[in-house]
């Protein structure tokens, strides 16, 4: 069978890390792919060289953004029709293309723009036009986790099969590195800089902390932000007058070199995330061998059931700072975790649903 992919986010972080990781091993078994964004003349150093020379896969070039009102509208008809000669088209997010009519198949990672408003009113429609879209035009949906799969049937009343495919720890970050670094006063938090990902609850949980570390003759904690800084940069003053607190550094954009060093430099990594989807740092970091506190979310509780984390209640200031500290003055090391979600058992899964949906049709 020869299944379309649609790679044109693979290399950036969220979705193309997603699809970044499922790829080679998609591409490691029996079916054909026809790789919609790829380019052999400008390939992404995300991607390893080989797979541009994978008998099983054909290139096609395609610069059309996602989202655009040409790719929903005007997507050239040229690209269509070798789209349309493939079995199926499968796309890791929830824009589809026009002029597509083979089946199709779409990924909802989360909906968290309809449970938390955060693109304003006419944002919010927009992005519930385009899930609903991805919905009516798709076979079946894709999503990373239970909790995602139960907010899109409740949220958007979706009556197609929705199958978990959850997330994964990119390979790089899979493998500790040897020796390990010694750990150093440093708490950190990587993440996309939006409201939703509670920064506004953690900088005063780790200003709180740090005051008690003093009090305590402890070492003094530096907490590193690790997302763009630019996107802090909004009208709620709150979070803009966050920046200025004192051992709190933001470091803007790190390489992966430079993530894994700071992942296992550090003591603590903090997700006080309000929402995600699988919500991925904090497995990161036990993979590096460092702990996590984490929020209470349904999320969190599902992903990280029975991993060693701490959890703390969402957005309570006062009981994240407490576990911070209660974390920072344990003495027992961290042992890297093994990795309990994989790229290759996603891409399986994918597969099979596949696989299986087309040998029905020919029943």
């Amino acid at each position: 069978m020869t299944f379309a992919l649609d790679c044109r986010m693979c290399g950036k972080s969220g979705i193309g890390a997603f699809i970044d990781g499922i790829l080679p091993h998609l591409l490691s078994t029996e079916h054909d792919f026809l790789l919609l964004g790829l380019d052999a003349n400008h390939r992404l150093p995300s991607l390893p060289p080989s797979l541009y020379e994978a008998k099983n896969a054909s290139l096609l070039p395609c610069d059309i953004a996602a989202f655009s009102l040409k790719e929903t509208f005007f997507f050239p008809r040229a690209i269509a029709k070798k789209i349309n000669a493939c079995d199926a088209f499968v796309s890791p997010y929830c824009n589809i293309p026009s002029g597509i009519h083979i089946p199709i198949y779409s990924t909802i990672h989360d909906i968290v723009f309809l449970d938390m408003a955060l693109a304003g009113k006419i944002g919010t429609l927009a992005r519930k036009a385009f899930y609903r879209h991805a919905i009516r035009k798709s076979q079946a949906i894709f999503t990373v986790s239970e909790f995602s799969r139960e907010r899109i049937i409740k949220k958007l009343h979706c009556k197609k099969p929705i199958h978990v495919v959850h997330s994964s720890v990119p390979e790089y970050l899979q493998e500790p590195l040897n020796p390990l670094p010694a750990k150093t006063d440093t708490i950190i938090f990587v993440g996309n800089i939006k409201r939703h990902k509670g920064l506004h609850t953690l900088i005063p949980a780790f200003e709180s902390f740090r005051a008690s570390c003093k009090t305590q003759s402890l070492p003094l904690p530096r907490l590193l932000v690790l997302g763009e800084k630019n996107n802090f940069r909004t009208q709620d003053s709150e979070l803009s007058s966050l920046e200025k607190v004192e051992g709190v550094e933001f470091t803007g954009f790190v390489t992966n070199e430079k993530l894994k060093v700071l992942l296992s430099e550090a003591k603590i990594l903090v997700q006080p995330s309000l929402y995600e989807g699988f919500g991925l740092p904090p497995m990161e970091a036990l993979c590096c061998g460092t702990k996590a506190v984490v929020s209470d979310i349904p999320v969190f509780k599902e992903v990280y059931e029975g991993l060693p984390v701490t959890f703390f209640r969402t957005e309570d200031k006062a009981d994240l700072a407490q576990k911070l500290l209660a974390v920072w003055k344990e003495n027992a090391s961290l042992a890297p975790t093994k990795n309990r979600y994989s790229f290759a058992k996603t891409a399986s899964t994918i597969l099979e649903v596949l696989s299986t949906q087309f040998s029905c049709k020919r029943a």
